[in-house]
């Protein structure tokens, strides 16, 4: 049985029908030694959200959770999940230094549900990294059309192409294969300390996920994609936020309703973006001289260099990701295409790059 020294923060903004069930998942969870320590920051919520979850303590539903509810009114420019979220993951980490512990904190959806081991495959996952991120498992609310099922596989099998590109190239030592490739708000886990020290979550309206997962790897920290790490994600279209896992849903929908192509960057992007990589982490090991020489031919300049090294950079994960944030602000837009032949291309180049290896 695991210690848990453990936060789960759960953003939640109207979300009276589906947060009971993730409470209840987590009220669930196995291997943990102490009670799993939970906070609902409820973020102007006009459906009773609060009201509910309250019950459901009262009633006893929710044992053995330590649950901590926060309720808020957020307005103006401020009114969206980053701040929600960030609110929340500030509560855990009050809530570990109150007793003097560096636990982990973990954050989810109010509109997703964990599996028993959710939260013990996430604290053993972070023996071995900084931050972890869970797989997707989409969780329809009806039956799923094989048509979408079928998109829903291609979609997969892109990105562990991908994903087979990098093994080849550029071999992630700290998240070895299998790995999936997610690490979105709906789980991610990172330990305290290492959390307030990157200054948090961005509070930003869409995509504070990953801003704060390039905060980290910016500063060294050891991504995992732990295969054994998943939780269950709604399917639904209709979102809080544009741009969000809502939104890539409907528009798998729409590409299956209307029969169109589904698009995503040519396997060429990849290819080169992997390889670049790879390269900057071979100078990275040479030194000094070598790393700003890399960064010159790449084009950057004695300002980017500069900025790159603002900070000392503590490993090759820091120096690569400081490298790669550099270039991608200039870097032209990505040429996208039909996603099966996106699929076979990539597919080919593996093939090749094995066969020449």
């Amino acid at each position: 049985m695991r210690p848990v020294r453990a936060v789960v923060c759960i953003p939640a903004r109207d979300e009276a029908e589906r947060l009971p069930r993730l409470l209840r998942s987590l009220a669930a969870q196995t291997g943990l030694s102490e009670a799993l320590r939970v906070v609902v920051l409820a973020n102007s919520c006009t459906d009773g959200t609060p009201d509910i979850v309250r019950r459901l303590e009262d009633e006893g539903a929710l044992r053995p959770l330590a649950l901590r509810l926060v309720e808020v009114e957020l307005v103006g420019a401020e009114a969206h999940v980053g701040t929600a979220r960030r609110m929340a993951l500030e509560a855990g980490a009050d809530w570990l230094a109150e007793d003097g512990v560096d636990g982990a904190l973990l954050t989810t959806d109010a509109d997703a549900w964990a599996p028993p081991d959710w939260v013990a495959t996430n604290l053993a996952a972070l023996d071995q990294a900084d931050v972890v991120g869970g797989r997707l498992v989409i969780d329809a609310d009806t039956e799923i059309e094989p048509a979408l099922a079928d998109l829903h596989a291609r979609i997969e099998r892109y990105w562990s192409a991908v994903r087979a590109l990098e093994d080849i190239l550029d071999p992630p030592a700290h998240d070895p294969a299998p790995r999936h490739g997610d690490h979105t708000a709906a789980s991610l886990a990172v330990r305290a300390s290492l959390y307030r020290a990157v200054g948090g979550l961005p509070a930003i309206p869409c995509g504070e996920d990953n801003a704060l997962v390039a905060r980290l790897t910016r500063a060294g920290a050891r991504l995992r994609h732990c295969p054994r790490v998943r939780i269950h994600v709604s399917d639904r279209r209709q979102g809080r936020v544009t741009g969000g896992m809502a939104t890539e849903m409907a528009r798998r929908a729409e590409a299956v309703r209307a029969g169109g192509a589904y698009e995503l960057p040519e396997a060429g992007l990849w290819h080169g973006l992997v390889a670049r990589r790879a390269a900057l982490r071979q100078a990275w090991r040479q030194g000094e001289a070598a790393r700003r020489r890399a960064c010159r031919l790449l084009g950057l300049d004695e300002a980017d260099i500069a900025a790159i090294e603002a900070e000392p950079c503590p490993n090759d994960i820091a120096f690569v990701e400081r490298t790669h944030a550099r270039l991608e602000a200039r870097a032209a837009p990505a040429r996208f295409v039909p996603l099966d032949v996106a699929i076979a291309d990539l597919e080919a180049l593996a093939r090749g790059l094995r066969a020449a290896a």
